[in-house]
């Protein structure tokens, strides 16, 4: 919602009949697709709970995993004023990277080129870059010094309150007159704080955190405050029932999944949103695994024991017998789960939120068709609507530079100027970014794809906001991936198409800015484009890696067998 006195962005015109876009879902309600998946043929639905089937309010719930780090922190010895920090929702994002040798806070795309870097709070460019990274580039494979943040609930508190309290420290004792800056840490006397022993600091503060249970203990005691309740989850996973086999499979333990499940499931009074029937919430399920210490479940897991729901406490013994209704075991592996349900890898879908140790593991390991929970998506969509002209300016500055080399080979001795296109470039990315949050978009800087955005698409067969979306499709449903077009084949048309001129999106920037590819030579872009596609990118070749027409979500959800599976597209 924009402010006061804000203009709100007027509505886009319906599609015309005949336009695909007329046969899609609204956008918050769909579910994208990275390889074809037919739900007909899934006969196991598989959840993981925390940030899945158990949504955490933000920034509400990362305020108070913040709060507790910095407790820990000044209870081992880090100085009192730490604690005037307070957690900042519009800062982090998921999937920075963490230099534990230079104490930066990094953005990359999959290849490990630098998108976005910061110091502490100050966005360092230029000169600053290249003085930690002179090739603006960083060795992914070097997990000692890099550490990826890419999950909304790591195994003890969410990696976005981690993420910003390496900001926070950095800022403060970069700012402190008590500290000596150096590259790799502060001194103090004859104390030296390395990037690195902060680094473990915070994730012991985090293991602290997790095994003394307080930050359970304090979501338990207000629930309403940080868990989204939504009276179609029972309706959701009571249909799922109907046409296949539900199990939940958390690192939770019984007595904090009990009580948050209890609650998700409880409306008891007289919700009248509330479209089932009252019933307990392991009636839900087939099957229910708690403790089981994912990535270490997709491997050799550990051993299988029941649960007394009595008590909470563990039955001695391995647990050898056949399946048991509304029974609860710890442990295990994703083979156990497969024998006691019946089924065997592709029939199952397992929804998660942790792209390592549910969608990775899952789909690599055991060949689980995978669904990735991505909350971040509904703002994201919020903004490549309402900020549709942005993205649409960046991809007219491409074409602009094609349009300035298009006359030009290796005998040509003309140098174009494009210093100011690049500078708009630049600035119409940083608005771009700016849209989303001070470290900007999940899935990507300008027209270049994240870490994150990559992992997306490799390893998640689908994705959405929420697997509530599931309620808008039926269990008939083929998710159809459209093919992906290489560079060579997105910039080259079959055929000649007369579809009008493309170039009056370039209107406003040439009335501006002139027409300096008129020093070129040739035609003018206008007469040129009236033979082209108005869906055609520049040569991919050029200045820039073109921005694809599609939404990112979509340009991310489209990349067919990655991961080098077999598809099921309904074409065999």
């Amino acid at each position: 919602m924009g402010s006061e006195g804000e203009r709100a962005p007027a509505p886009a015109p319906a599609p015309a009949p005949g336009d695909p876009r007329a046969l899609r879902r609204d956008c918050q309600h769909r579910i994208f697709v990275n390889r074809s998946l037919a739900l007909e043929k899934i006969k196991c639905f598989g959840f993981d709970m925390d940030y899945t089937l158990a949504m955490y309010k933000s920034p509400d719930y990362e305020e108070l995993a913040f709060a507790l780090l910095l407790e820990h922190l000044v209870s081992i010895g880090y100085p009192h004023e730490i604690l005037a920090y307070k957690y900042d929702p519009t800062f982090p994002t998921r999937g920075l990277v963490f230099d534990a040798l230079y104490g930066n806070l990094l953005k990359v795309d999959s290849h490990g080129n630098l998108l976005v870097c910061a110091h502490g709070f100050r966005f360092l460019k230029g000169a600053e870059i290249l003085h930690y990274y002179p090739n603006k580039f960083i060795q992914r494979d070097d997990m000692k010094r890099f550490h990826i943040l890419n999950t909304l609930f790591n195994l003890t508190v969410p990696s976005l309150a981690e993420a910003h309290l390496y900001a926070c420290l950095v800022d403060f004792f970069t700012n402190c007159s008590r500290y000596v800056n150096c590259d790799t840490g502060y001194k103090h006397g004859n104390l030296f704080m390395s990037f690195r022993s902060m680094f473990q600091d915070v994730r012991e503060a985090m293991d602290s955190v997790h095994l003394s249970g307080c930050l359970k203990e304090k979501t338990l005691e207000n629930l309403e405050k940080y868990v989204v309740k939504d009276p179609r989850v029972p309706l959701l996973l009571s249909r799922m029932k109907e046409v296949g086999k539900v199990f939940l499979a958390t690192n939770s333990d019984y007595n904090y999944t009990d009580a948050i499940m209890s609650y998700l499931f409880d409306f008891s009074d007289g919700d009248k949103q509330a479209e089932t029937p009252q019933r307990p919430w392991r009636s839900y399920f087939d099957l229910i695994v708690v403790d089981t210490r994912k990535p270490l479940f997709f491997a050799e897991g550990t051993v299988l024991r029941q649960v007394n729901t009595d008590t909470g406490k563990l039955r001695i013994g391995t647990y050898t017998g056949p399946l048991q209704h509304c029974a609860v075991y710890s442990g295990g592996s994703s083979d156990v789960v497969c024998d006691l349900l019946g089924v065997k890898g592709k029939d199952i879908l397992y929804m998660g939120d942790h792209i390592f140790g549910d969608i990775l593991k899952s789909k690599k390991r055991q060949g689980w068709r995978t669904f990735l929970v991505v909350p971040e998506l509904a703002r994201e969509l919020q903004v490549w609507t309402e900020k549709s002209e942005l993205f649409e300016e960046l991809r007219s500055l491409d074409l602009f530079l094609a349009e300035l080399y298009q006359h030009l080979d290796s005998g040509s001795s003309e140098r174009p100027d494009i210093s100011s296109i690049k500078r708009r470039i630049q600035k119409v990315t940083h608005e771009m970014d700016m849209c989303y949050g001070k470290m900007g978009s999940l899935f990507r800087c300008g027209s270049r794809q994240t870490l994150f955005a990559n992992q997306l698409m490799r390893y998640a067969d689908l994705y959405a906001a929420s697997f509530i979306n599931f309620l808008y499709y039926p269990f008939s449903y083929l998710f159809r991936a459209p093919p992906v077009l290489m560079a060579h084949e997105s910039t080259v048309e079959h055929g000649r198409l007369d579809v009008g001129e493309a170039g009056t999106a370039l209107a406003p920037w040439l009335a501006q800015h002139g027409h300096p590819g008129q020093q070129v030579g040739g035609r003018g872009l206008r007469s040129r484009r009236a033979e082209e596609s108005q869906h055609q990118q520049p040569d991919a070749g050029g200045v820039l890696c073109p921005l694809s027409p599609p939404p990112p979500f979509q340009v991310a959800g489209v990349r067919r067998d990655s991961s080098g599976e077999e598809e099921d597209d309904g074409e065999a």
